[in-house]
């Protein structure tokens, strides 16, 4: 199943998304004034590109469409292209509400109610998926770092402390899923370096081989990079430089794409900003880039001490604590140092949401299949 909210959509169909955007009929508006701006407790987006159809409106934390049906739905061939266009987005897990043009303009309250109704249900169903006990699948993140192809992993973010440790990061990705872990941070080191995006054929084929739930960053700087990781599978795009050297374009993307597909990643050196696969310092204080992004609508950061990656030392415990104090309705994910079981113990009780692990498990430190009983 496609993870990201636009199930594959060609350019072609964003762009007749926006010429229905922009030509709303009576109906969609009269709707449309009900649903923004989290009205209903959710976010819902207008004529959403979704595979190869435009939907009316899409709520895709519980991936709810709702449609509405002009008097040219009553015709036969008509009926029949929309039973064949909703089979096709049900099987990628969509749900469908539909509603008439008479339904919304002379009953519309009854139309909400319906709404409310369907959405609380599947928030139902939603919470009973993610009810997970606190483990490998919901806290352990394992992480594969890409440099030409190949899984390796760097110490302290530095190029030339490189180890290669698989030469088919499928492989690995295969290992990650077969000890029941379900989530993949991946990261394009070329595409850190290159400033675009570089080994997305690798998110690809790990995207299409597995079930895993991946974040993919590394190079991201232009809306075609976002398209391509969002069109090879990943359900994350994870950001970082271009959020510190151009915020109002990161802010549009995340108003375009929607804040909960990005994963923001605040990697610290001496609690300030580093960036450019961490080849590069600045003078911002982690504190202040976390709350400012926070205020733009972004609910997923990870941060990464520079000094502790990949030393396996331990993990910058106060940072974390200080970053969790300060901002604790965050879901706030701490990478780099882990080295062992305790540590991803000591994490979770000062509460992180999660943490991602690589070098540990690569020299085996950390057992993947003994991540269940964390």
């Amino acid at each position: 199943m496609e993870k990201n909210m636009f199930y594959g959509a060609h350019p072609l169909i964003f762009k007749r998304a926006e010429e229905l955007r922009n030509n709303q009929t009576e109906s969609e508006e009269l709707l449309w004034n009900y649903l923004r701006k989290n009205q209903l407790g959710l976010k819902f987006r207008r004529q959403h590109p979704a595979s190869f159809y435009v939907l009316d409106f899409y709520a895709h934390s519980i991936k709810l469409a709702i449609e509405i049906d002009g008097n040219i739905h009553l015709l036969e061939e008509v009926k029949k292209n929309d039973s064949i266009r909703q089979k096709h987005l049900e099987e990628l897990g969509i749900h469908f509400l539909r509603f008439t043009n008479v339904q919304i303009k002379e009953n519309l309250e009854e139309v909400i109610h319906s709404i409310k109704e369907k959405i609380q249900t599947l928030n139902n169903q939603t919470k009973k998926q993610n009810s997970t006990p606190l483990g490998a699948e919901g806290f352990v993140i394992p992480a594969i770092d890409i440099i030409d192809g190949k899984c390796v992993r760097l110490t302290e973010g530095d190029y030339a402390q490189k180890k290669i440790y698989n030469e088919n990061p499928l492989d690995v990705a295969f290992e990650f899923e077969d000890a029941g872990l379900q989530r993949l941070h991946l990261v394009d080191l070329d595409g850190a370096k290159a400033g675009a995006v570089k080994n997305w054929k690798v998110l690809e084929t790990i995207a299409s081989k597995t079930k895993l739930t991946i974040d993919f960053g590394g190079g991201i700087k232009t809306e075609k990079d976002i398209q391509i990781v969002f069109d090879s599978g990943s359900a994350l795009a994870t950001v970082g430089s271009i959020a510190v050297k151009d915020e109002a374009l990161f802010v549009s993307w995340l108003q375009q794409f929607g804040a909960e597909n990005f994963l923001l990643g605040a990697d610290v050196k001496e609690e300030k900003i580093a960036i450019g696969g961490w080849l590069e310092t600045t003078d911002i204080w982690i504190y202040d880039f976390i709350e400012k992004y926070i205020k733009h609508g972004v609910q997923q950061i990870f941060c990464t001490d520079v000094s502790k990656d990949g030393r396996l030392e331990g993990p910058s415990t106060e940072l974390y604590k200080n970053i969790i104090t300060k901002f604790p309705d965050l879901h706030f994910i701490a990478s780099g140092g882990v080295a062992s079981l305790d540590d991803l113990k000591m994490l979770r009780d000062i509460g992180c949401s999660s943490a991602i692990v690589g070098k540990a498990i690569y020299e085996g430190r950390i057992n993947p299949k003994s991540l269940k009983g964390l």
